[in-house]
């Protein structure tokens, strides 16, 4: 319900300023002018953090720290006869998250790729919409892989300190 008053709210503002900008006095349309200038701006902006966000997710910043966790697994494997069997299953659990986040990270490259390909000459709004949608989709999807990658390095990092002892 909250949501749906936003989504009235959102719409009633945007037709206001709509109708300001076209049929409003000087002062009202200047104003209007004003605001989508801004609002041009805000989607600038965030276009420039989403392009940062995905030149880093490009140069590899996910793939080094699944490397390292996998070198990390094969040296705690090659020292496996001499440790605990709670501790070989633990690994084997850590090794298949880490599959997941690298499958899951190939399927976002992949959507990276589909999504980067270049929009229609003419602007259209709704595709325009639609594309900005897709890429906050995916910064979400990075933002959930870093957590679970984070929380895949913790758990890891507490594993080799018990097969250490």
């Amino acid at each position: 319900m909250f949501r749906s008053l936003i989504k009235i709210a959102l719409l009633l503002v945007a037709g206001i300023l709509a109708y300001n900008y076209f049929f409003g006095t000087n002062e009202e349309q200047e104003n209007s002018k004003k605001v989508f200038g801004q609002l041009r701006g805000v989607v600038v902006s965030v276009g420039q953090i989403l392009k940062t966000e995905k030149d880093k997710f490009d140069a590899g910043k996910y793939d080094a720290a699944l490397n390292k966790l996998g070198e990390a697994y094969k040296a705690v494997r090659a020292q496996a006869r001499h440790i605990d069997e709670k501790v070989i299953k633990r690994l084997d659990e850590l090794e298949s998250r880490k599959a997941e986040l690298e499958n899951e990270l190939h399927e976002i490259e992949a959507n990276d790729l589909q999504n980067a390909s270049p929009a229609l000459k003419k602007k259209d709004p709704l595709v325009e919409k639609e594309r900005a949608a897709k890429l906050a989709d995916q910064l979400k999807r990075k933002e959930a892989l870093l957590r679970e990658l984070e929380t895949l390095v913790k758990d890891s990092d507490s594993l080799l300190q018990e097969a250490g002892n």
